[in-house]
């Protein structure tokens, strides 16, 4: 792992910390048929010691990994619409009370879930989301929604027809994007001079500290920070006025951002930033411990399944998540071990998972023949989850789970 890249944000020489090993299209379920034509790439991630940003080496093209198959869809969680939802109305409150005839512009707008609020409002909004399939789930609502990914020509489009924004944001899609100096270029020129840049992330604080290292898959670009994002903003004319902490997606943070000297900076800024130097975010000997808690995940994984096959359990995968293909892969999980994964998303259902090729099943055959155990790939919404599956639980079926520490409970 002796290659060196150019750090995205920076340019700056970076050399790989981890290797994941060869790992399909994250998302990428596929049919029996299409075995053969399946796509992989070495997953190296990297950490730059001069913009402390964490990112992959390397990407998949965005067009395989965002198309009209994409199967992602926000609203299918009642905890994220909700998430959301309350999201809506802090920057109502906050930022738009006194604002004429406000824009909110969000990119990578899914199936609409967080516009929507805006549209019952009566507010101008637009939804960036490349994705046609899950776009038009949005357009149905009556979400203005534009089938495209945000760029310049995009930029360019946006302030031609719409003007300026009062709030740009974007949940959990800002990681994606490999040419992220671009993307906040354009959001410095869309921005009014009062405007605001609210986005969320996973966080990499939360990462190192669970060792929840399924949260690296092909989409995620980066692994954010304060410290790297304050980097990032600078290098465009912006910085980060506060940051919340966000229990989405197995720990999250929101950062609020805007033009240099237009906002009020909090403490919490701060105080995140000082936390993040005693975690030892900007120290490589961090990740280099990361990788050696991985390896040892993995191995503890892989022993509870094989001596739970050794018993004649029954293991299935619940959820079929995109970080759920980094898991299988990494550690070399097949349906030797998990005897299929169950999932509620119709156009994952009678696919088979990328890399490992475990069949995907509707989540009506989990529930009419429970399994001895079921592996929490959605381990994020484990509270929701459970209370779900009280039923399961109650006829003696256990959960496996991996982070922040391989067990069964």
């Amino acid at each position: 792992m002796s290659k060196s890249y150019a750090c995205h944000v920076c340019g700056s020489s970076v050399t790989p910390f981890i290797s994941f090993g060869k790992q399909p299209i994250a998302n990428g379920f596929l049919k029996k048929e299409d075995f053969g034509k399946e796509y992989f790439f070495e997953m190296q991630v990297c950490h730059c010691q001069k913009c402390n940003m964490v990112q992959l080496a390397e990407q998949p093209d965005r067009e395989q990994m965002f198309n009209e198959n994409y199967a992602f869809f926000s609203g299918t969680s009642t905890h994220m619409a909700r998430h959301f939802e309350q999201f809506a109305q802090t920057v109502r409150t906050r930022f738009l009370s006194e604002a004429k005839d406000p824009l909110i512009i969000e990119m990578g707008s899914n199936d609409g879930i967080m516009l929507r609020n805006f549209k019952g409002w009566g507010y101008r909004h637009v939804g960036i989301e490349p994705s046609a399939n899950v776009a038009k789930v949005a357009q149905d609502q009556g979400v203005n929604t534009l089938v495209r990914f945000f760029d310049e020509d995009t930029t360019e489009l946006l302030l031609k027809q719409y003007g300026q924004a009062d709030v740009f944001y974007s949940a959990n899609v800002m990681c994606h994007i490999p040419y992220i100096g671009q993307i906040f270029k354009g959001i410095s020129r869309i921005l009014k001079p009062s405007g605001v840049l609210a986005f969320e992330d996973p966080y990499l604080g939360d990462v190192i500290e669970k060792t929840s290292y399924d949260q690296v898959y092909d989409e995620h670009t980066f692994l954010f920070s304060v410290l790297s994002v304050q980097y990032l903003a600078g290098l465009h004319g912006l910085e980060i006025f506060d940051v919340e902490a966000q229990e989405t997606h197995g720990g999250s943070m929101r950062y609020y951002i805007g033009h240099k000297g237009q906002h009020g900076i909090t403490a919490a800024v701060e105080n995140q930033v000082l936390k993040e130097k005693a975690l030892g975010l900007a120290s490589l000997a961090t990740f280099e411990q990361f990788r050696k808690n991985c390896e040892q995940s993995r191995a503890d994984l892989v022993k509870l399944l094989t001596d739970l096959k050794r018993q004649n359990k029954r293991v299935v995968g619940y959820a079929a998540t995109s970080k759920s293909t980094t898991v299988l892969n990494y550690c070399g999980i097949s349906s030797d071990l998990i005897e299929f994964i169950s999932d509620t998303t119709p156009n994952k259902q009678g696919k088979f998972s990328p890399g490992q090729h475990i069949p995907v099943l509707a989540y009506e055959n989990f529930k009419k023949n429970y399994p001895d155990y079921a592996l929490l790939f959605g381990w994020n919404h484990k509270k929701e989850i459970l209370e779900k599956e009280g039923d399961f639980m109650a006829r003696g079926g256990k959960w496996i789970v991996f982070v922040p520490q391989v067990g069964i409970e």
